[in-house]
């Protein structure tokens, strides 16, 4: 999830940080990553000058419209990418990256991980976490939904936008939160939420504009989204609508390539993710929740956000087996 802004820790070290040596363009360090996190407003720009100011090196953003079109791009590609790093993969297909042969072992012991879950994976290392959920307008809808199944059965006057599980992670997550709420049922709660949503879109920043613009009081976004606004705008209007069957979690990762003409820049690079000079400016570039604990902590509004009191995850290789059936169900149901 990523929002513009022109405050927090990315501006700070885009002013504070020196200019990168000329020798940095003898070194260049390529990272196949999604576009929001590269854009003005994300949090691309300055994690780029803090490693330059560290590495003497070059490091090249690729930019594409998603985590699922970054895993597109390099299998496509195949052993003939240009990658060193590719960054932003959801968790949720891990599994299909794993099997594409095209990433190496990092080789590193990740030190003071915060996620809510253990992590020991031998190529992918975190570099964020958040959850899913529905955002609401306040003004618009005084009470919202209080669990999915909650919003599945309310009135079809009650307007949603979603976003499309074959071209966004968090619709994917959503394809997933039905799934572990509903099991075998998916498909009817499917045709229930199809007769509320307004349209279906190829990714977030698409949807949550719309929602923006008052084309629906709900639009599936993060828990954390609600910061942004906080934060941002000062603002207290949008906030998201806790469920109790608990929440879809997402884990954004990165790895190295085989194929990396930088092998020992590509570690550094990694090493460096994990270390305050990337994580500090993910709670307020980013809008996520940080992999690591911060020295400072997060910011009060954080506090003031929905805590899922439970979790939702399906094993990444369940996933894998299963998503193509899924989406195909997810398909019938919305079109009948």
């Amino acid at each position: 999830m990523r929002f513009p802004t022109t405050i927090s820790a990315a501006a700070f070290l885009l002013s504070a940080l020196a200019a990168v040596p000329a020798a940095a363009a003898d070194r260049t360090l390529t990272v196949y990553t999604y576009d929001a996190f590269t854009s003005d407003w994300g949090p691309g720009p300055a994690i780029k000058k803090a490693f330059e100011a560290e590495c003497g090196c070059t490091l090249e953003y690729v930019a594409l419209d998603s985590s699922i079109g970054v895993l597109s791009r390099l299998r496509l590609e195949g052993e003939n990418n240009r990658a060193d790093i590719v960054l932003g993969l959801d968790l949720n297909i891990l599994a299909e990256a794993k099997a594409s042969g095209l990433f190496a072992a990092h080789g590193i012991v990740p030190q003071g991980l915060a996620l809510p879950l253990a992590w020991s994976d031998e190529t992918f290392l975190p570099f964020d976490y958040g959850y899913f959920a529905f955002v609401y307008d306040t003004e618009a809808l005084a009470n919202p939904p209080a669990s999915l199944r909650e919003l599945v059965e309310a009135p079809d006057d009650l307007k949603i936008i979603l976003e499309d599980p074959r071209s966004s992670t968090p619709g994917l997550g959503l394809l997933l939160w039905v799934r572990a709420v509903y099991g075998e049922d998916a498909p009817e709660a499917w045709a229930k939420l199809a007769r509320k949503t307004v349209t279906t879109t190829k990714g977030w920043s698409e949807a949550y504009g719309l929602f923006l613009e008052g084309e629906a009081p709900m639009v599936l976004s993060y828990t954390t989204s609600p910061a942004y606004h906080m934060i941002a705008e000062g603002e207290e209007r949008y906030q998201a609508a806790a469920f109790a069957e608990g929440h879809y979690m997402q884990v954004e990762v990165a790895a190295m390539t085989r194929s990396s003409d930088e092998p020992e820049l590509a570690r550094q690079f990694l090493r460096f993710m994990l270390s305050p000079g990337f994580q500090e400016v993910i709670p307020t570039a980013q809008w996520m929740y940080p992999a690591v604990d911060l020295p400072g902590g997060l910011p009060d509004a954080y506090g003031r956000l929905v805590d899922p009191a439970k979790p939702l995850l399906f094993p990444a290789e369940e996933v894998a087996a299963e998503r193509k059936a899924w989406v195909e169900e997810w398909l019938k149901a919305v079109s009948r």
